[in-house]
C-alpha cells in the first residue's frame, strides 16, 4: 500500500514539475526546426549521383579494358 501512495506522490510530483518547464519555454521564442523555402540548402550528393562522373568513370573503365594497339 505504501509503494502505491510512493508511486502517485511520484507521479504528481513529475506532473507539475514537467508542466512548470513547459510554462517557462512557452516564454521563449521558437525557433523552426526545417528551413524555410528560401533559405534550404542543396541537397549534397555524391558522385556517384551525378550522371556526369558515371559517364567519365565508364568511359575510363572501357579504355583501360581495351587492348592497346587494336
Amino acid at each position: 500500500m505504501l509503494f502505491l501512495i510512493a508511486f502517485a506522490g511520484a507521479a504528481i510530483i513529475a506532473l507539475l514539475l514537467w508542466r512548470a518547464m513547459n510554462s517557462e519555454r512557452a516564454d521563449m521564442p521558437r525557433v523552426p526546426r526545417r528551413p524555410t523555402a528560401g533559405t534550404a540548402r542543396p541537397r549534397t550528393s555524391g558522385p556517384d549521383d551525378d550522371p556526369e562522373f558515371l559517364r567519365q568513370l565508364d568511359e575510363r573503365v572501357k579504355r583501360r579494358n581495351d587492348p592497346p594497339g587494336v
